[in-house]
């Protein structure tokens, strides 16, 4: 099965301008990214999907060919991943190189590595239709998540007689480290409808840097 290995990273960021080329702990996050992605594949099925000159100028540098520059009109806050994943996939099958699969890696997440590729690519089957790489969450709602009332009284989310953490269901949230998608899938019915199954990963390794907390504790963890 051949997959097409997408790392998405606009110019474009609120919460932390030009965070993908920022140096992290001596280089540019991105780099841990593409980092994950050798381990697994020949560069010529990785992919930085990106409109801007500076990450072209930081990836290149890296020793990877930027395929195409992305439209401006997939570069915006309003732009879906979806939109972004099948304009690459187009892209490749314009030029006659077809895959079975599509892993979406967000250059956020620096402490996903090549063995959680490899260990969420041996779930693939050809029936597969989404793996999602998750942790167990810290807010179970069976437990600590309520919401509020018509009377303005808390109320559990979810309702469930549990006295103990530990007693509850297992709830997995997704960590944004990895998405493997079948491509004939996405393309008949979209992202949102596919089946997926869970990939799961340690809560230390599932760090998804939005904010400067994240990007703090992303480089304490990695020292």
């Amino acid at each position: 099965m051949k997959v097409l290995y997408v790392i998405p990273a606009r110019g474009g960021s609120k919460g932390l301008p030009g965070k993908n080329i920022r140096p992290l702990n001596g280089k540019p996050l991105i780099y841990y990214t593409i980092d994950a992605a050798r381990e697994v594949s020949d560069d010529i099925n990785i992919c930085v999907s990106t409109d801007d000159k500076k990450i072209i100028e930081t990836v290149e540098q890296y020793g990877l060919k930027i395929p195409f520059v992305r439209p401006a009109e997939l570069a915006t806050d309003y732009a879906t991943s979806e939109q972004v994943l099948k304009h690459a996939i187009k892209f490749y099958e314009s030029n006659g190189q077809y895959y079975d699969f599509v892993a979406l890696l967000q250059p956020t997440s620096p402490l996903r590595t090549g063995q959680h590729l490899i260990e969420a690519l041996q779930l693939l089957k050809e029936e597969t239709e989404m793996i999602v790489s998750v942790k167990e969450t810290d807010s179970n709602p069976y437990y600590v998540l309520f919401e509020e009332g018509p009377t303005g009284v808390l109320q559990k989310a979810i309702s469930g007689n549990y006295s103990r953490r530990q007693d509850c269901p297992k709830i997995y949230q997704i960590n944004g480290a990895i998405y493997i998608i079948n491509i004939k899938k996405l393309q008949s019915r979209g992202i949102s409808d596919l089946k997926k199954k869970k990939y799961l990963m340690e809560k230390r390794d599932s760090i998804d840097i939005d904010d400067e907390v994240d990007w703090k504790l992303a480089s304490i963890l990695m020292s």
